[in-house]
Formats: structure tokens, sequence, C-alpha cells
């Protein structure tokens, strides 16, 4: 059988992609991605089965998950042979599991140790690697392999919601932050999919994966600001220099500073683009000299951003889109991404303060002509949590004397499709006196708009990246404290969430956590979501669809 994916909202006529991925994946990648989360999988349920022997996930397990389940993510890693070799480590991992759960090799082995225990490690990688072989041609590890279509929608929910905790993780880790709970979970999320679990039971689970993501966007903010300090309000240059550049996107903030670590003085210029934005944000990557401003627009512009950048892009993570123009010989990938063609940077090496080595960027960058300038000016971001709380007794004042009638909370993802002109609709119908709250990509869609601002205070408090939602919700629950209220949905803050791919899931499935209600979610409701599925989202926690720009401002204007 053929491919069958819908994990993102641009799926192809809302119900699945079947022939070719509109992500531009081919039928082999997302075969091959099916392929690695089934094992992935396995890998779980050799770790959950070794908890009776009292065994606990180690980090080395965890970080491997983590990664490869970021690589299925939508957009990150189109390449076949980085997803093969994914496959064959996750197949050794599996079976070294296997080996510790059974506590010793003898059942299900059938290499030539002859059970020995002595053995053990060759006999787990002869097994894996027949393994691999065997299972890369084997059907049946998709999807649609689950034939009740609401038990395949919760699972696929909560497989979604493990892939953002996924992502998320794998970047605290990188900065040296790890908690074992976070694995744990994910072994447990996982493996509750391989199981005949009712379907309350895996709402339950559902629930249970939306708080391990607050603990793990918790974790990453903890990571970040430990790291590079805490974001601070910061004016963004969209121009260029005359130097040579190098383009940075996707969200890797370990990366970009590896990268400007190394073109410290070379005369390279680096840029940020779509969700690196937020970087200018942080003291410790503002202080570059040669972090110079933010190049073009979101994720899905850059094919034309890229061109006309002139000079290498590095893309640290997704989202990577099909390549069309002449940028593929200075296009580069690292960490979870890949692309077919495309040189992909090696991991740093092990040891204290060990950086990537990107030389081979800054010496094609320092033959390349200067980024053409597409755009002047500036924006304002850097509105994360501490910076809001620290303006907690301006907004409060504001709102008590009707200066600010409401917050809208417009975070999550940009997108190809037309019907995303909603969310500009939105920002420029709602009325002078709310204020959006925002992070991740979605803000492209009205971050430049003449929006002006409340007492000082601009009418677009942009937190960040998408994991940076976290920021929006430590801010709800501690204006709730400072209002005295005793729910969250009591405070004049409306939901209107953009989605595109699995992090923003995992963002929603936060939110409902934290017993967020009402929540309008667009511009599509995900087709992994059966019919019946949704109607107990709208039923317990108020969900919605978007409607238009005028219906929906009207409501959230009204208290809905």
């Amino acid at each position: 059988m053929g491919m069958f994916c819908f994990q993102c909202q641009e799926t192809a006529g809302g119900t699945g992609c079947k022939v070719k991925g509109v992500c531009g994946k081919t039928d082999t990648t997302a075969q091959l991605q099916d392929l690695l989360i089934f094992v992935v999988k396995g890998v779980a349920f050799w770790v959950a089965e070794a908890r009776d022997l009292g065994m606990t996930v180690d980090n080395r397990t965890g970080k491997f998950m983590t990664t490869a389940l970021f690589t299925t993510i939508t957009n990150a890693n189109f390449d076949d042979k980085a997803l093969t070799a994914y496959i064959r480590e996750a197949l050794k991992l599996r079976d070294e599991w296997r080996v510790r759960a059974l506590g010793g090799c003898g059942s299900g082995c059938h290499c030539s140790c002859g059970g020995e225990s002595d053995a053990l490690p060759e006999c787990a990688i002869w097994e894996a690697e027949n393994d691999a072989q065997i299972r890369l041609k084997a059907p049946g590890v998709g999807v649609l392999e689950t034939s009740n279509e609401d038990l395949r929608s919760l699972r696929e929910l909560i497989i979604y919601g493990v892939k953002g905790i996924a992502a998320y993780a794998h970047h605290a880790a990188e900065l040296g932050y790890e908690e074992p709970g976070i694995y744990e979970h994910i072994v447990t999320a996982l493996t509750a999919t391989t199981k005949d679990l009712s379907a309350d039971e895996l709402v339950a689970m559902t629930l249970a994966t939306g708080g391990c993501v607050v603990q793990t966007l918790a974790l990453l903010d903890k990571a970040n600001s430990t790291t590079y300090g805490t974001p601070q309000i910061t004016t963004v240059n969209l121009g260029v220099r005359k130097n040579p550049g190098i383009l940075v996107s996707g969200h890797d903030l370990r990366d970009l500073e590896d990268l400007l670590e190394e073109t410290r003085g070379t005369g390279v210029d680096v840029y940020t683009h779509s969700e690196m934005l937020p970087a200018h944000y942080y003291p410790r990557l503002k202080a570059y000299e040669n972090l110079v401003g933010n190049y073009g627009s979101s994720w899905w512009h850059q094919n034309e951003d890229f061109e006309s950048f002139n000079g290498p892009v590095l893309m640290t993570t997704n989202c990577v889109i099909p390549v069309k123009g002449s940028y593929l010989n200075r296009l580069y990938t690292t960490g979870a991404a890949g692309y077919p063609g495309a040189v992909h940077i090696p991991d740093r090496p092990a040891g204290q303060g060990a950086r990537k080595d990107f030389s081979v960027i800054i010496e094609q960058a320092k033959a390349c002509p200067p980024p053409k300038e597409i755009e002047t000016g500036e924006i304002v971001g850097g509105f994360a949590h501490a910076q809001v709380l620290a303006l907690a007794d301006k907004l409060v004042a504001a709102v008590k004397s009707g200066a600010i009638k409401r917050f809208v909370v417009m975070a999550g993802c940009d997108g190809r499709m037309k019907d995303r002109q909603y969310f500009t609709d939105v920002a420029g119908k709602l009325p002078a006196d709310t204020v959006i709250l925002t992070a991740g990509c979605a803000k492209y869609r009205y971050n430049k708009l003449p929006l002006g601002s409340i007492g000082g205070i601009p009418r677009v408090l942009d937190a960040g990246q998408c994991n940076d939602s976290y920021s929006l919700a430590v801010v709800a629950i501690k204006l709730k404290e400072v209002f005295g209220l005793d729910d969250i949905n009591k405070l004049p803050i409306s939901y209107d969430i953009a989605w595109y791919e699995q992090k923003a899931v995992a963002v929603l499935l936060a939110l409902l956590y934290l017993g967020v209600r009402n929540i309008r979610l667009g511009p599509t409701i995900p087709a992994f979501l059966s019919p019946n599925v949704v109607h107990v989202l709208a039923e317990k926690f108020g969900i919605k669809k978007t409607t238009t720009a005028d219906v929906d401002v009207k409501a959230m204007m009204a208290g809905g």
C-alpha cells in the first residue's frame, strides 16, 4: 500500500495525502517515516517492559527517541538515507532493550550466539541488521493500521503531541537540560498507542500528554533563559548590510550561537529567518555584532527569501520545503533536518564547549554577493513572560481603566493556504483597545501591520518561537492571580490559534491540560480528528473552528 499522511494542516483535500505529500515528501519518504515511528514505538515498548525489572529510560535512549521523532515532523527531513540510518539505529536500540527486558537473549533470538549472555551485544546488532533488511519492505506500519477511526484519531493525537514534546525536549537537551520524567512519559504514551485501550483511556493519555508538554516547555524556557539570558524587549532590523551573509532558519539557538561564534571577525554577517527571529531577544545572542537582523518572512516564503538572499542558508530544524530555484548548492541542514542534495553538517563532538563545524558554510559565504534588500524598517519583540509580567501593573491598570478591553492570543503557525488571510483580517479588525499576544510564525501574518500601541504598550506582543507559547500561558495564569479570579477562563482573553504541524498540536494539548476553554482553531479542524473526537473536544473543552474575521471578532469581543 502507498503512503497515507494527514498529520499537517495542509493535507490533501483536508483528508490525507495518498500519492505525494503536500509538504513535498515522496511516497518512499512517508513510508520510511512511518517505519521509523513504528520502530521507536518498539523501543518504547521494550523500555516499558524493562520497568518490571526496575529499569528506567536512560538519557541516551531518551535523546535518541526525541531526535528520531523530530525527524518525522512535517517539513523536517526529506532525506531517505538519513531516515534509513535512524531506522537501523532504532532497531539496534530496540533490541538492546528487548534483551534487557527478557533478562537474557533466549526467547525470540535466531542468531548464532546460542543465547549466551556474554554474546548479547553482538546478538542484538545482528538481529537488528537483518530485521532492517526485512522490515524496510514490510507493509502495515502506517496510520491506517488502526481500522477504528475514533481510536485511530486518539492514537494519532497522542503521537503528534509526543512529536511536539520530542522537538522541544531535543532543543533543551542540546543545551544540557534533560528530565527523566519527560522521557518516561514518551515511553508510556507511545506504548499506550500499541495497546487495545478504550477511548476513555486514550483521552486520559491525551490530557496526560498535554501535562508533559507543559513540563517540557517549562524546561526549554529554563534552558534558553539560563543559557542566553531572559528575553528583552528588542527592536530588530529588517534591512541588510553590504557584507556577505549567512541566513539561519529553524529553531535551534545553540546552532545559531555556534555559527555566530565562528563567523566573528570574518566579515560575514548572520541573519535570522522565520522562527529564528526571537534569537534577537536573548541578551547573550543579540550581543554579537555580526547578528545583523531578520530577513524575509515565515517558512513558506523561503523559496523567494532564500533565492534573493544570495548567500548560504542553514536549516537547523523544520521547516524545510522542496527547493525551487538555484539555491540548493548553498542550502545546508543540520540536526534533525535533512534534504537530498543539501550538505548536512554533522553533530558537534562530545565535550564541554564543543561546537559544530560550520567552516564550509563560512567559506562559501565569503565568495557570495551580499543579500538583496527586500524590505527596510524595524519590528519589536521580546515580550516573553518575564517582560510582560514586568508590565503587569501597567496592563492591569489599562484593563481596569478600560484602555484595554481584551487580549487575544493569536499564536501558532503560518502556512500557504489562502484562508490564512483570516488571521491578518482578524488582527486588522480587532478594535484599537485590544492587545494581541503571539508566539510562533503565525505572527508574520500581522507583525508588520501598523496597529499602534495603547499607552505605550504595543498592540502586538511577540513572546517568541512556538515553544514560547508557554510564556503566554504563564502570563494568563499570573493575570488570573492578579485579578483574584478562580478560573483562567474568566480573564478577558480569547484564544484564536493557527495550527500547521505537530508542535502546534502539542501546544494545543498543553492549553487543554491547563484548563483553557473555548479555543478557536483554524484555518481548518485537523483531518486526523474523527467527527466523534471533534464532538468530544467541542463538548468537553469548547474547541471550535474559526469562521470569518467579522463574526469571530464580534464573538471574541463579547467574551465568546
